[in-house]
């Protein structure tokens, strides 16, 4: 049975960005997840730092565990919205969940090494080149970098996401230029023809301003991605931390009298009992089942709706669900993100990665390439070589970063760095 909730408007792949699409039993979406399973940024995602750097404890989640656990909520969102039968969806007529499982499975793929402080000392560095930001290297992955498996006999890169997949992924709408003293939240410059696409012709930018309106701005599918974003790391990462022994009893209590928290708030009862049953899977597990139903659609007038039924509604949260989240988030934020021990792997992963970036600017981009000492791999220097601009190379090897897994990251420093060490395996 044909879905009608997308049309040709939907599936159409982004032109030049990667590989003819097959036509086989597969749907347009199926291929675009497929993709990305498949894919080597995928995998790295095993070895990329979520709360605690990777290698740190034996139990903690990882950008890949974490990227998994979206996905599923995000599938099990589109089933429940499905389900309900005063809502708009229907068995023709529904999200597609293979389009939200992809979604899903690829928000995370453009964070660097070393969690958000690699982030923001990415983003510091490339500053006089456009910048840095998860989210953009994320659709620069997709429509520029990343080397899927049809790919090997044309040498193109980028996997020709369709339409609905590259605005599924583009959480932030609003370009750097847009924004030049954005810390984060925005795409790269020369993005914009990305953006253009997703629009499709529709004049957006007439109707919203760049900025936080703009960036609000998301098609279903990323709204729905985004909720199980924030459903899987606010109750996960209090799971990490009280397993890692962040989340003490005194440093909840001590919080709570911090935060102006009654001690007696059934939440904070609640996460105590919780701990001292050894009951916080199956507790937050819950939860997170409290998130999937506290979904509904509602009716959505802007300047998208007309063309493509994504724009057509709005995911809505029910408010006591949203707020119990937010408290969450805000309990591992205040607890355990700042932290003297995560401050002090930050500075140290912010240390490796300015080194790293100097080490290949000075070899690849402020000497002659002829002459440089090679400590790139081939086809990164030649990628880097056919760059006509300073800005180019700039960017190429920080997309070779960014790429990077924290382990890659430690070794490679240690390679260029340390005496003493001598490995050459894993040369990236």
């Amino acid at each position: 049975m044909k879905n009608r909730f997308y049309s040709e408007f939907d599936t159409e792949p982004l032109p030049g960005a990667g590989p003819k699409r097959p036509e086989d039993y597969r749907t347009p979406f199926q291929v675009d997840r497929d993709r990305i399973i498949h894919s080597s940024a995928f995998r790295k995602l095993q070895s990329k730092t979520q709360v605690f750097q990777a290698g740190e404890y034996d139990f903690y989640r990882t950008r890949l565990t974490h990227s998994i656990e979206v996905a599923q909520i995000g599938r099990s969102i589109c089933q429940y919205l499905r389900s309900q039968r005063d809502g708009p969806l229907s068995e023709d007529f529904y999200i597609d969940e293979d389009l939200v499982e992809a979604v899903c499975l690829a928000h995370d793929l453009g964070h660097p090494p070393f969690g958000h402080g690699g982030e923001r000392k990415l983003h510091e560095l490339m500053r006089e080149a456009g910048g840095f930001e998860g989210n953009a290297q994320t659709l620069r992955l997709l429509t520029e970098t990343l080397y899927v498996s049809e790919a090997r006999e044309a040498g193109t890169f980028g996997m020709s996401p369709t339409r609905a997949f590259a605005d599924g992924v583009m959480k932030y709408k609003t370009l750097l230029r847009e924004r030049p003293d954005a810390a984060n939240h925005f795409i790269y410059d020369e993005q914009a023809s990305c953006r253009d696409f997703v629009f499709g012709g529709v004049p957006v930018l007439d109707a919203i301003q760049p900025g936080d309106g703009l960036n609000a701005f998301k098609s279903i599918e990323c709204q729905i991605m985004d909720w199980a974003d924030d459903t899987a790391y606010s109750l996960n990462d209090i799971i990490d931390g009280v397993r890692a022994g962040f989340l003490t009893f005194e440093k909840i209590e001590s919080w709570a009298e911090g935060a102006g928290v009654d001690a007696n708030d059934g939440r904070i009862l609640e996460l105590k009992k919780a701990i001292r049953g050894d009951r916080l899977e199956a507790v937050f597990g819950r939860k997170i089942g409290d998130c999937i139903r506290a979904c509904r659609l509602v009716a959505w007038e802007n300047p998208m709706a007309s063309r493509t039924n994504r724009y057509a509604y709005r995911l809505e949260i029910e408010p006591a669900i949203r707020q119990e989240v937010d408290f969450f988030k805000r309990m591992a934020y205040d607890i355990i993100f700042m932290s003297p021990q995560l401050f002090q792997m930050e500075h140290k992963g912010r240390y490796i990665l300015e080194a790293l970036f100097r080490a290949f600017v000075d070899n690849y981009v402020e000497s002659d390439m002829t002459a440089s000492i090679r400590v790139l791999p081939r086809l990164t220097e030649r990628i880097i070589a056919r760059e006509g601009s300073r800005a180019g190379k700039l960017r190429r090897i920080c997309d070779h970063i960014a790429g990077m897994t924290d382990g890659l990251a430690r070794r490679t420093w240690k390679r260029l760095f340390d005496p003493d060490f001598a490995s050459i395996v894993d040369l990236g």
